[in-house]
């Protein structure tokens, strides 16, 4: 009886979770072995073809290097960032709450929104960021329109708006330190960064370890601001493996390239997922 009443309990959650995710994972795998355009009614089986052509493509390990270079540069400066902020925060500082607010609300603003209004800023030659460069006495820069800049400008925009919701977190974790043990600390002699370092930074890790998951998914995931500011260029400096699903399925329509790319970008999830667990769980048990 018990065993019923705990499968009746499960299955609402479970069912939803085999329809709409486990599901579609393995179409998803199953496409990645065929030759399909979306419209014609049959799928040809192809095997390993469409693995062999990515492995052996130029294209797809530049593709890969972008959103390996794009999860590392907005990862860590998004947590070092907001951790750091936090810190300032946290402090007495006066007008707190109305800085917290203003960091945090690019957060809630519509990615689509923040990009196109950053692509005016970025514009080289009447867009704001150029026009401060050349008060400091720097070249204008092509931004959105030279392939060495156009990454860093992605990251820039994606920092902006990521920065405050690692904020939140972290205020929350330095607010929840045990105030007791902070002050042994100081009565025994120890400075700010030795506390900061012994005592903060084990304690929040927990913080850590959960806003390096999340936010290396969400480096994978990125595909507004690339679709709105660059569309993967100039010369493919921008385009990650989401961009270049996203070319494949619906651009090309090559439904069995773009379902390999989807696959290839699962496991790299994946791996990254793990080792920031595994990172965390060292950081936990420091």
């Amino acid at each position: 009886m018990r065993e019923g009443e705990a499968l009746a309990f499960t299955l609402p959650a479970v069912i939803p979770l085999l329809l709409f995710w486990l599901g579609p994972l393995v179409y998803i795998v199953y496409l990645s072995f065929t030759d399909w355009d979306f419209m014609s009614p049959e799928k040809e089986f192809v095997g390993w073809g469409n693995y062999t052509y990515l492995l052996g493509n130029p294209d797809f390990y530049q593709a890969l290097r972008v959103t390996l270079l794009f999860g590392i540069g907005s990862v860590i400066p998004i947590m070092v960032g907001g951790l750091l902020l936090a810190l300032l925060l946290n402090s007495k500082l006066r007008g707190s709450s109305i800085y917290r607010a203003l960091i945090f609300s690019p957060w809630i603003t519509p990615t689509v929104a923040v990009s196109i209004v950053w692509s005016w800023i970025f514009q080289p030659d009447v867009g704001y960021a150029n026009y401060v460069l050349k008060l400091i006495g720097i070249t204008g820069i092509g931004w959105l329109q030279d392939s060495q800049w156009a990454l860093v400008a992605v990251l820039i925009v994606t920092l902006w708006k990521s920065i405050g919701w690692a904020m939140i977190f972290y205020l929350v974790a330095l607010r929840n330190l045990p105030s007791d043990l902070l002050e042994a600390a100081s009565i025994d002699g120890a400075g700010a960064w030795n506390k900061f370092r012994h005592i903060t930074i084990p304690l929040i890790s927990p913080t850590t370890f959960f806003l390096a998951v999340i936010l290396t998914i969400q480096s994978l995931q990125a595909y507004d601001q690339i679709n709105v500011m660059t569309q993967g260029g100039p010369a493919g400096s921008t385009r990650t493996l989401l961009y270049m699903y996203y070319q494949a399925a619906f651009e090309a329509f090559d439904v069995g390239q773009a379902s390999a790319v989807a696959v290839l970008l699962i496991l790299l999830c994946v791996l990254l997922s793990a080792g920031s667990f595994w990172l965390g769980r060292k950081m936990v048990h420091y």
